[in-house]
């Protein structure tokens, strides 16, 4: 089963002429796509994408779940659906980059440095990030992680992982499916960019 909004931003893109790959011109177009959508269900999309459910996480891959975080009533916010690039497991979950942390124009220059790391442009289940923290917190062009990096554990997740194919994760990272509880995305956006440029 395909993912309706995937799909028909793909779709659409295929019919203008536009080649989904990492030319510069086509991940604008799909960007400025997704961006124009205004609203977009995280819930719907977990159960179409059933048939890509995972229980395990592969890292350097990206992922859709819903999420109650243990410690939620201790927290300012917190994202019902993280959109995660998967880092590291520990014994009791994962690490990971939850991307609806960050505003949109620091999202896109995010991803475009992490496209950097990929493994190859096959845009199939092979394909992934080589991501580390080490490699994060080390370089420049990185210090966009920062707001993002979050530990998330097993036993709060509510949901499958559902696998967001590479030719899809500028589609999953422009739509509106992040779902925050306790503050705005505004508010928390803004958070993530006083975090990023220390002001």
């Amino acid at each position: 089963m395909t993912i309706a909004v995937f799909d028909k931003l793909l779709k659409q893109a295929a019919q203008a002429g536009i080649i989904t790959n990492k030319a510069v011109d086509a991940t604008n177009w799909l960007r400025d796509k997704a961006s124009a959508v205004r609203i977009a269900d995280p819930q719907r999309v977990i159960q179409q994408g059933v048939d890509r459910g995972r229980t395990q996480l592969k890292v350097g891959q990206m992922f859709l779940f819903r999420y109650d975080p243990k410690l939620k009533d201790k927290l300012p916010y917190h994202d019902r659906f993280p959109l995660v690039f998967p880092i590291s497991r520990d014994s009791k979950g994962f690490y990971g980059l939850n991307m609806h942390y960050l505003p949109m124009q620091f999202r896109a220059i995010m991803m475009d440095n992490l496209y950097q790391l990929i493994n190859n442009y096959k845009n199939d289940e092979t394909t992934r990030l080589r991501l580390t923290y080490s490699l994060l917190s080390s370089a420049a062009k990185f210090k966009y992680y920062k707001p993002c990096f979050k530990h998330y554990l097993n036993s709060q997740v509510e949901s499958k992982f559902i696998y967001i194919a590479p030719n899809e994760w500028d589609v999953a990272l422009f739509l509106p499916l992040q779902r925050f509880r306790g503050a705005s995305a505004a508010t928390v956006h803004k958070d993530s960019r006083r975090i990023i440029t220390g002001r």
